[in-house]
């Protein structure tokens, strides 16, 4: 669960995505280029495997998303951000439950 301003720091994929209306990485988006080569390009978003990754702000256990402070788990049951910690979704109705 990531709001919209974190979902711009969301790493891109460097196949393109076969359903386009809701992909980021397909040209009709802006995402990306013709002829471009993602492995030279994508420096920043690559993911490198010595990263450390950090401990959920609410269970202490590691998060699988780089940049993220809080796991899925926890921001689903709490309707927040997973990256920033912003309240996306009102889960006082709601009966949320991790299984």
């Amino acid at each position: 669960m990531v709001c919209k301003t974190c979902e711009r720091k969301l790493g891109r994929v460097i196949c393109p995505d076969p359903w386009k209306s809701g992909a980021r990485n397909t040209i009709e988006s802006g995402g990306r280029t013709v002829g471009e080569n993602k492995a030279l390009t994508s420096k920043r978003a690559r993911f490198t495997p010595y990263t450390k990754f950090n401990k959920c702000r609410i269970c202490k256990q590691l998060v699988h998303q780089a940049g993220s402070h809080y796991c899925q788990g926890c921001a689903y049951k709490k309707g927040i951000c997973a990256m920033c910690g912003k309240q996306i979704l009102d889960v006082k109705d709601y009966k949320q439950s991790s299984v």
